[in-house]
């Protein structure tokens, strides 16, 4: 169950999962939104049928609606995935199936502190449940604000198949990028908690030694166009919008920019890790620990300053680049797999439906 099945970090991880579980597994996708985007990038082989929410209401109607529709379905293990599904949970309180809750990262509401009515509403949908956290700071949340037993909490980190081709060579686009600037890019969603428009002002500095590819597309767009008119960025700031193709672009950039405000494990990262590029970043979830040694100068306070300095120093030196972005994809490769967390997801999820817990 789905907050929203539009491409994301959680939905591109579960295409991972269905192509890499095989036959034995069938899924039943709910999108609350009703967006199923991602379906896109889902493995046609893999069995997986998308369902229709239940009507609306109140509160106490959802769920009870949410709950009829568990008895229906009956599921060998229901998964829901973040604040935006946690009703679900709450409903299988009434049906009692095997459940995995995962917890991948929140909106700028909780950036900076756990909302109480939230972690309230958690611990009571998640008392019976078991969580799943891809990050060590979504499990020392989850233990300590949540109150998950620990015997109930598993913390699986994320993984990413190796790609070591682009099937879209930028010369395609028509972009027509100097081949003698460094080419930064960021690649996500444009929301406020991704603070694209701080990018923008990290970025500012270096326009006339770099161009600034901006993968991805959302609410925030008008105010990434203002900005970027407003700092007098030209034709150094490039807007690509949303592209299914996005990790084939980042492999052809130098370098990879994360300025959220809140973070937990994201894929991006390890994209750019697999596509041996360095990585300049705020210290947000488990950015710091996700990179490898060399990387971690890069990974600064939440300063736009230190930001700037960070991405400066790798636009500078093509060397350390290379030594940086060479680590990191040996960190990804020893560390970070897709089959690591395929099979570990898979072996947890055959536990519960078997009730071993």
């Amino acid at each position: 169950m789905f907050p929203s099945f539009a491409i994301g970090g959680a939905q591109m991880r579960f295409a991972t999962l269905a192509a890499g579980f095989g036959p034995g597994f069938s899924h039943s996708v709910l999108s609350l939104s009703g967006n199923y985007e991602a379906a896109e990038i889902v493995c046609p082989a893999a069995a997986v049928q998308y369902l229709r929410k239940p009507q609306g209401g109140g509160l106490a109607h959802r769920l009870f609606a949410y709950a009829r529709m568990l008895a229906e379905l009956q599921p060998d293990v229901l998964l829901t995935y973040n604040w935006g599904a946690i009703e679900f949970a709450l409903a299988n309180t009434l049906v009692g199936r095997p459940h995995l809750h995962h917890e991948d990262g929140f909106g700028p509401e909780e950036s900076s502190r756990q909302l109480r009515r939230r972690a309230w509403g958690r611990r009571l949908a998640l008392r019976r449940s078991h969580v799943l956290a891809p990050s060590e700071t979504m499990r020392t949340i989850a233990l300590d604000c949540w109150r998950v037993s620990p015997n109930r909490l598993h913390y699986v980190p994320n993984g990413v198949p190796a790609l070591r081709r682009a099937s879209t060579p930028l010369t395609s686009l028509g972009l027509d990028l100097p081949s003698h600037r460094v080419r930064v890019a960021w690649s996500g969603a444009l929301r406020p908690e991704k603070n694209p428009v701080r990018l923008l002002q990290a970025f500012a500095p270096l326009r006339d030694r770099a161009i600034l590819l901006i993968i991805g597309d959302g609410p925030e767009r008008e105010r990434v166009v203002a900005a970027a008119r407003a700092l007098d960025l030209g034709d150094s700031v490039r807007l690509l919008g949303a592209r299914r193709d996005a990790r084939h672009i980042l492999m052809q950039c130098d370098l990879l920019v994360v300025s959220s405000d809140t973070e937990q494990m994201p894929l991006v990262v390890l994209e750019a890790m697999d596509a041996a590029l360095p990585v300049a970043s705020f210290d947000v979830g488990d950015v710091r620990r996700m990179l490898s040694p060399d990387n971690h100068p890069f990974v600064v306070p939440h300063s736009t300053l230190a930001l700037s300095a960070a991405i400066g120093r790798l636009v500078e030196d093509a060397r350390v680049r290379r030594t940086v972005g060479a680590a990191n994809r040996a960190r990804a490769a020893e560390v970070y797999s897709a089959d690591t967390m395929v099979s570990t997801h898979r072996r947890l999820i055959e536990r519960l439906a078997a009730g071993a817990g």
